[in-house]
């Protein structure tokens, strides 16, 4: 394994040589650079730590309007004139919103940095959210969200799932917000939103590229030192109830094929640096996701789809890291036929208890962990990669240098680790489980909605 890894860091020498300088500017601003000089270009990311997790009932889904209202101008710039100067320079731009944070980011020529930190710290103080684009862009969400939910049945499923798992977290709500609540948004929330989590000292700038940090912490100096802080609002703590037993729901919708998902509650890692007493868990539940379903030879590929004929696809995922510190160990699967429904589930229930039992082999154990580093080894040859593991990092408070270990927390895990995770949180009062009842498709059944673009 040490040899692989060794290997690894041979073919991505960047991963030897880059350079991470920390910052933080008078307003609070905190600023992360990875100098990776291998090719012209920057990346720049400015994280807040605001999303769906930060929503009250009644307004939910203003995270990502607001997300879409960035673009809508400021009180220098046009509505649309922030993509059009970013392409005119020949960079790529966009944004997401997710339940614990929202990023906008540019991927530019190097000498072009400047043009981002100037048009992002513009829009960071001086919005212009009018009632006239408000009502515009509103209408433009509750299409993305026919188009992304509504329309597709495996979507539903997955927003019914979160809503069946969580009961009084905020991750039972979606990013994208339920329809009564966008029919009934306006501007003012956006408002509200924008001034209580838009202040510098609740972003993050992360910038990775040909720069040197120096020059960086100059320019961002230049345009983002002068944003005042703000008081950011007071986050109550949110802690899910234990569960006392499994849950069930099913979701008809028209569909051709049926579709399983099932999860259980699982911890996430906790501290800044990943040490605290049961730190080793996290590390152990992501092997044991990737021995489920990491490639097209894991074991639910392999049993339930070439050898048993049960399911069209089947996957495995288990996120560590969350700013709410909880996550779901998730299974799920497209049954050949929904006759096999029942099948499918309870045979993915024998392959949790196989581990249970048994655990795994070394062999198997090593060949998984190579997967699992290789793939973290790949996301750090990426300078957008990077940038993306250091600022979900710091966005969720923890600490960028929690990736400087990881390879080594994957490398000690051991078979009797998984088979103790399995043990303790794969069980049957802890499961939740949402099933796809698929009904008969109608011809001229059209889509509700349509795809969105900034």
């Amino acid at each position: 394994m040490l040899k692989n890894i060794l290997l690894f860091l041979l073919l991505f020498p960047s991963l030897l040589l880059a350079q991470t300088s920390e910052f933080k500017l008078s307003n609070g601003l905190k600023i992360i650079v990875r100098e990776d000089h291998r090719s012209p270009v920057v990346v720049s990311q400015v994280w807040y730590r605001a999303g769906s997790l930060d929503e009250v009932n009644g307004k939910t889904g203003v995270a990502h309007v607001l997300e879409h209202m960035m673009f809508k101008g400021t009180k220098k710039i046009k509505a649309g004139e922030f993509s059009r100067l970013i392409a005119k320079a020949g960079g790529k731009e966009n944004a997401f919103t997710g339940a614990d944070y929202t990023c906008y980011f540019q991927q530019l020529e190097k000498s072009n940095l400047e043009l981002s930190f100037k048009l992002e710290a513009d829009r960071m103080q001086n919005l212009n959210l009018s009632k006239e684009e408000f009502d515009k862009e509103i209408k433009v969400v509750m299409e993305e969200r026919r188009w992304r939910t509504e329309d597709k049945p495996t979507s539903q499923v997955k927003e019914q799932f979160g809503s069946t798992v969580f009961k009084a977290h905020p991750y039972s709500r979606p990013v994208v917000g339920w329809m009564n609540d966008l029919e009934n948004m306006t501007v003012e929330d956006a408002k509200e939103w924008y001034k209580n989590w838009y202040a510098p000292n609740n972003a993050i700038l992360v910038v990775v590229g040909d720069i040197y940090a120096n020059d960086v912490l100059h320019l961002a100096k230049k345009y983002y030192e002068k944003i005042p802080a703000r008081k950011i609002p007071e986050r109550k703590p949110q802690i899910e109830p234990k569960q006392n037993g499994e849950r069930r729901s099913i979701v008809k919708a028209p569909s051709e094929l049926s579709y399983l998902l099932m999860g259980y509650p699982v911890p996430t890692l906790n501290s800044r640096n990943g040490n605290d007493e049961n730190s080793w868990e996290p590390y152990a539940l992501e092997v044991l996701s990737n021995i489920f379903a990491g490639n097209s030879s894991s074991r639910l590929n392999q049993n339930l789809v070439r050898n048993q004929h049960l399911a069209i696809n089947v996957s495995a995922g288990y996120d560590s890291l969350s700013r709410g510190r909880v996550s779901i160990f998730e299974l799920e699967g497209t049954p050949n036929d929904f006759k096999n429904i029942n099948d499918l589930e309870n045979a993915l229930l024998q392959e949790i208890e196989k581990i249970k039992k048994d655990g795994v082999t070394q062999e198997e154990l090593d060949r998984v962990k190579a997967t699992v580093i290789a793939s973290d080894v790949y996301q750090k040859d990426s300078m957008f990669g990077m940038a993306m593991e250091v600022g979900q990092l710091e966005t969720m408070n923890y600490s960028f240098h929690l990736s400087d270990g990881y390879i080594d927390k994957i490398n000690s895990v051991t078979s009797e680790q998984i088979k103790n995770v399995a043990k303790k949180y794969l069980t049957r009062d802890n499961l939740s489980i949402v099933i796809l009842d698929p009904q008969p498709m109608n011809q001229d059944l059209t889509p509700k909605g349509r795809p969105h673009v900034h």
